[in-house]
């Protein structure tokens, strides 16, 4: 999966990949060809007394040092822009393929994932990327280059590297292989962290409400030491690494210096030979020490990549047309036939053979206990999902084949969690509308009852709004969700249970400025509250997943049992009359 995502996402970048691999090519020799120089200044030079000797290839060395720090610097530039340019990259591709996703795969991920999959993951890759350019692309040159020349200068003693590079291969791959399901378990208790931290920032009022904090801070501990461990383990194995490193270089060292000393002793080796072939080791040694370093990456890379490519490689359920319709008649009329709905592995559907119809200049409200599917029923309109059976219309067109554009004018929905942008008043109305004028605000705010607040606020319109609207009440952002509706003028409004929050002096004043609004339009309620619904053109209710009852409220009142539970529990009978 990690090789999947790499060559699909730097495809783009070869030449700056080119560029980069000559010049770690480049820096890598002039560091290996040092130690040539330097053990010939000792026998040459120092060992002779030629200053002159001395002095030139001191220069040379001088002028090579230059060249490899020019070469470093220009690999690592090169290095940094590509792999940010990939975590750029690969965190565009799986932030649009989330908003493509429909409500079904977002649940299905869950929001800290799939936030943690953008963040951290990609990070992580990015990270590998970056380690990769900067090291691994030079430690094979340094490693085969430190044998070859380490040859050149005493074959007899470069016996010493046959024992000592397959040790460390060995140590490196035993430890590595233990590695890799450690960072997997690693990513998903990260997931959980990220879940119980987004909870308890969201649900902080409800904490404190139950005074619930001790409980709380158990959670985020157990989740949190449960991460602490895996993390533990995992660092456990990889300060194993440096010590077996360190151990391996050590001996050969030791090894070197005691078999070179009699290499020269005998005369076979001259000391400045023995100089580079221990700088060479060291070389080699370094090499590998760098590949460890990435190996140690590369598992916990793979993992993040794999769940990367699992977000990729998601299809979403809901998939715009091919041949999109870009136009319709503009009536407005909603048509669900034989619609059901069914999530993947459930055992029953929530909605079962649903057949209704709203026309342009009525209200049809839809009314159900708690699990009835109501909800779901109104997400099918604007393809929050997609019917498992039958058909939703729009003026007589699938929604299926509607072009999102055109569904997104047509239709708009106000959900039962009204959610803010941060921003400010009039950012988050003209949402669905970018040149809506202050006038259009301003009428859809006082349609709506909230142009008295507002006026209150500082700042008018220009009034900050926090992330989700966490500094308004309930009713206040319900009532600003209604008034973003309401300036964008579609032909279809979904109402779903958009009143909860509101008193019921606000909910009949809204209701009756509502209704003079969207007199020309098709208008659906799904609404807990009888009193929100019992003037309604049509009333449909629900009872798990069917329709059982379509009416006015007298005639189901009369002849619905369902119905008539419902309304009971809220009303008197002589209220209900």
């Amino acid at each position: 999966m990690l090789i999947r995502l790499l060559r699909a996402h730097l495809g783009p970048y070869k030449k700056p990949i080119a560029l980069l691999v000559l010049l770690q090519l480049l820096q890598t020799c002039a560091t290996l060809y040092l130690p040539t120089l330097n053990a010939d200044i000792i026998d040459n030079g120092v060992v002779t007394g030629d200053t002159g000797y001395i002095l030139e290839f001191g220069g040379l060395m001088i002028a090579i040092s230059l060249v490899q720090v020019a070469g470093n610097i220009g690999a690592v530039f090169y290095a940094a822009r590509t792999a940010s340019a990939l975590g750029r990259d690969v965190r565009v591709a799986v932030f649009e393929r989330v908003q493509s996703f429909s409500a079904r795969e977002v649940g299905q991920f869950g929001a800290p994932s799939l936030i943690t999959r953008t963040t951290n993951d990609v990070q992580q890759v990015q990270m590998l990327v970056l380690m990769g350019f900067t090291m691994m692309v030079s430690a094979p040159i340094m490693c085969v280059g430190g044998i070859i020349m380490a040859l050149g200068q005493d074959v007899p003693l470069s016996g010493v590297l046959l024992a000592v590079v397959p040790v460390l291969g060995i140590s490196v791959s035993l430890i590595v292989r233990q590695m890799r399901p450690l960072f997997r378990t690693m990513q998903t208790r990260l997931d959980t962290v990220n879940q119980v931290l987004r909870e308890q920032i969201t649900g902080n009022r409800v904490i404190r409400a139950f005074v619930r904090d001790d409980y709380e801070k158990g959670r985020f501990r157990k989740a949190n030491t449960e991460l602490t461990d895996v993390s533990l383990a995992a660092g456990r194995l990889m300060t194993l690494m440096f010590p077996i490193v360190m151990t391996v270089v050590n001996v050969a060292s030791v090894a070197v210096v005691w078999f070179g000393a009699q290499r020269i002793d005998s005369g076979g080796m001259q000391i400045g030979a023995l100089t580079a072939f221990l700088a060479y080791l060291m070389q080699i040694v370094m090499a590998v020490m760098m590949a460890t370093f990435m190996f140690m990456m590369v598992p916990r890379a793979e993992v993040c990549a794999e769940r990367i490519e699992e977000v990729l490689d998601t299809a979403s359920s809901v998939v715009p047309p091919t041949d999109p319709v870009r136009e319709l008649r503009r009536h407005g009329q909603l048509e669900l036939r034989g619609a059901g709905f069914c999530y993947p592995g459930a055992e029953e559907p929530v909605l079962r053979d649903i057949s209704l119809v709203a026309r342009p200049g009525e209200t049809t409200a839809i009314i159900g206990s708690t699990g009835s599917g109501k909800s779901t029923l109104l997400g099918l309109v604007p393809r929050l999902f997609d019917v498992t059976d039958g058909e939703v219309l729009v003026d007589g067109v699938d929604v299926r084949r509607l072009e999102p554009v055109l569904m997104a004018k047509t239709v708009s929905l106000v959900p039962q969690k009204p959610y803010l942008f941060s921003g400010t008043v009039s950012t988050n109305l003209r949402y669905g509308k970018p040149d809506a004028t202050d006038e259009e605000l301003w009428h859809a705010l006082e349609v709506a009852q909230a142009r008295e607040f507002v006026e209150e606020l500082e700042g008018g319109l220009n009034a900050p709004i926090a992330q989700g609207g966490t500094n308004l009440s309930g009713g206040q952002r319900q009532r600003l969700a209604i008034a973003r509706t309401l300036v964008q003028r579609p032909e279809i409004y979904l109402f779903d249970d958009s009143f909860s929050a509101l008193d019921y002096a606000t909910d009949a004043a809204l209701r009756a400025a509502l209704g003079r609004e969207t007199a020309d339009a098709t208008v659906v309620i799904v609404a807990q509250r009888v009193s929100t619904i019992r003037d309604a053109d049509r009333i449909v209710v629900l009872d798990e997943g069917r329709v059982v009852g379509t009416g006015r409220h007298h005639e189901l009142m009369a002849g619905n049992e369902t119905y008539r539970e419902i309304v009971l529990s809220q009303l008197t009978e002589a209220e209900a009359a």
